[in-house]
């Protein structure tokens, strides 16, 4: 433990923003670094908890407290080393995930809780800086090929623990270039870019291989990677977005928020985008759906020169602070508002779309809409809604943005033609105890074995069936796993 009464000194503090009007004018991150002084504080808040609820919360295990305490001591070699043994990416998560980790902090019962996320960050920032984090290629190689289809953050994990093994490991990615919903999902103004290729091109020096423009079930035939690999990794993500099949769809205007995001993606990195453009600009613009890629359309709306953004939610106003149904150390379903949201944005919650209405031109011209009444079930969750009578209005909307979550991985081609089974939701049926399909050498991780989930979960799965291939192909495994990250291993 860095400082016994740190905790008790020192507030949460995160660091500075860029003011609102000037971010708003570029697609760049916005986020400044702590001062040295800032962030020994903050890492002096840990109190090194007997039990580290954090690590439990943290779903690839990370060790907190020991980074925390190397970070107050300045020991940032150490810090890394700490960091690096559970998370592959940290530069990821330490930019876009929800840290759960935070929510599970002991300090939290009574206080903000430590700043996980942002020492993270800084961690492996600083790191960098320092010339600690290096290429590193397995010392024998073992004779085994993988495919691994899918470059997200799950198939990146599952590519750099394999390729760690001694394996051969190819990484097809259908886009034009690595990364997944990470390139192509998550705007510059979270995520810049830099940041995947930095991490890609280490992963090339360490052996990994990429093959881009590779749409394998399209034009890469899977009796290709049955013939030419030991293993199959597959890492695809869920791809089929929940859509809105209410009067009026197919007017042109309404669009699913992840076409929306990736053409503003490719504008930034100047790569050609094909499809008609979708653009916010002087437009009344409504995200249906009140999450993380709801809030990325907002800010993408706001940089575009949007007339007006306008975000639905179809739940009730979450509270502020936990409830008696959210107890710690548990995940809270508390209000969240984001810096897209404070760059200008307003919200309705308890509000849905029964009709897209045109302009007489087959353009959008408006949502018709109804506010709902919900009632709570047993569990202080919201069990079933009622429209309330009379409530029906009109918004004038330009632009509508389909931001509801996502259904499933794409079917047709590559899942079909393996004949992987599919379990109830439409995911690939592969259990979390061996990761592996129906067909023994193939398996899944990331958002197409699990749902939709966090970044930190991708890599954390793709970490673990990692483990599973490297098993099934030798025998035994040397692989760290979270579980054996959680035992008491020194550093």
């Amino acid at each position: 433990m860095g400082k016994l009464t740190g905790f008790m000194e020192y507030k949460r503090e995160l660091p500075a923003k860029r003011p609102v009007q000037e971010r708003k004018k570029d697609y760049k991150e916005f986020v400044k670094p702590y001062e040295p002084a800032q962030l020994n504080h903050q890492a002096a808040r840990c109190m090194n908890c007997g039990i580290p609820f954090c690590s439990h919360g943290c779903p690839l295990g990370n060790v907190i407290p020991e980074f925390n305490d190397a970070v107050y001591r300045n020991s940032w070699q150490e810090a890394y080393e700490i960091l690096s043994s559970t998370n592959n990416f940290p530069e990821f998560t330490g930019r876009i995930c929800p840290a759960p980790c935070e929510s599970s902090c002991v300090l939290g019962i009574n206080q903000p809780a430590i700043t996980i996320e942002e020492i993270e960050k800084h961690i492996i920032e600083i790191a960098f800086e320092k010339g600690f984090v290096k290429a590193k290629q397995p010392n024998v190689r073992t004779g085994r090929r993988i495919a691994v289809v899918g470059s997200g953050p799950a198939g990146m994990a599952a590519a750099t623990q394999l390729n760690s093994a001694g394996h051969s490991v190819t990484v097809f990615e259908r886009d034009d270039a690595p990364g997944g919903l990470l390139r192509y999902g998550s705007p510059d103004f979270k995520l810049e870019k830099w940041v995947i290729d930095r991490r890609i091109a280490l992963m090339e020096q360490e052996g990994v291989v990429f093959r881009c423009n590779a749409h394998v079930g399209v034009d890469v035939h899977v009796n290709d990677l049955l013939r030419d690999y030991h293993a199959i990794v597959l890492a695809g993500g869920s791809t089929i977005p929940r859509d809105l099949p209410i009067p009026g769809r197919d007017l042109k205007g309404v669009h699913f928020a992840m076409d929306f995001l990736k053409q503003q993606n490719k504008r930034v990195s100047a790569t050609e985008n094909k499809e008609e453009d979708i653009l916010a600009s002087k437009k009344n613009v409504i995200v249906i759906g009140g999450g993380d890629t709801g809030s990325d359309c907002v800010g993408t709306s706001n940089r575009q020169g949007a007339k007006s953004i306008t975000q639905f939610e179809l739940l009730p106003q979450p509270p502020k602070e936990r409830t008696a149904y959210m107890p710690w150390p548990t995940y809270p379903m508390t209000l969240k508002t984001s810096s897209s949201h404070e760059e200008g944005c307003e919200r309705h919650w308890a509000m849905a779309t029964t009709e897209f209405v045109g302009d007489g031109k087959g353009k959008l011209a408006a949502l018709k809409i109804v506010t709902l009444k919900w009632k709570l079930a047993e569990d202080g969750k919201p069990a079933r809604f009622t429209e309330v009578p009379g409530s029906e209005k009109l918004m004038p909307c330009e632009l509508a943005l389909l931001a509801m979550g996502f259904l499933h991985p794409e079917h047709e081609g590559l899942l079909q033609d393996l004949g992987v089974e599919l379990e109830e939701r439409g995911n690939v049926k592969a259990t979390d105890k061996s990761y592996q399909t129906n067909i023994a050498k193939i398996f899944s991780a990331g958002d197409m074995r699990r749902g939709q989930s966090l970044v930190v979960w991708a890599i954390s799965e793709g970490r673990e069936c990692a483990r599973k291939v490297d098993e099934y192909l030798m025998g035994s495994s040397m692989l760290e796993t979270k579980d054996h990250s959680l035992s008491g291993v020194a550093y």
